[in-house]
């Protein structure tokens, strides 16, 4: 899917990255797949980047919609309805990936802290503070918005919330070995 053109099939809503400003990119616009991780896709059109999310992805055709979904239906099944360990907010969160680097957030070095509080029987509450690669990066609400969502669809967390901090300062020696690996830094 990376890599391949295609042209949409309807008008579609998409966010400009890195600005984070909402775009109608309209039936008919040449674009080229560069990224199809974490539920979303990143694609090049008109000299710019954006972010199409997966409510959207059947705008660019049913082939890449059909492979897209699979690729969604596996990383929902891998939640499931376990007992609740905080290794399952992990896992939830290196489901989110930033829309220009290849990585996931935890593995890109953007989570500072990650806090469970029981409340009941079965159910959490999970706080989470992260950051951003830059911080005139648009993209920092949608991420957030993102993390926040996959956390929620882990069956006991009742509640969770995402605040983006600036202390410390993000730098590029806080990605992970597995990060370094993939940008092939190692």
């Amino acid at each position: 899917m990376v890599g391949q053109e295609t042209t949409l099939q309807r008008d579609c809503k998409a966010t400009l990255i890195p600005a984070g400003d909402e775009a109608l990119l309209p039936a008919g616009t040449p674009l080229e797949i560069t990224q199809a991780l974490g539920g979303s896709l990143t694609v090049r059109c008109g000299g710019g980047l954006y972010r199409i999310g997966s409510e959207d992805v059947d705008a660019l055709g049913a082939e890449i919609a059909e492979s897209f979904g699979k690729a969604g239906e596996v990383e929902a099944t891998e939640m499931g309805n376990a007992p609740f360990r905080e290794e399952m907010v992990w896992d939830a969160l290196r489901t989110c990936f930033d829309p220009e680097i290849p990585i996931n957030i935890v593995d890109l070095g953007l989570i500072y802290d990650l806090r469970v509080e029981k409340c009941g029987q079965d159910h959490h509450k999970v706080g989470v503070k992260m950051t951003l690669t830059a911080q005139g990066c648009g993209m920092g609400p949608a991420i957030a918005a993102d993390a926040k969502a996959k956390v929620e669809t882990i069956a006991s967390v009742e509640e969770a919330e995402v605040d983006i901090v600036w202390d410390p300062q993000w730098t590029p020696h806080m990605i992970s070995p597995e990060g370094r690996k993939v940008l092939g830094l190692d």
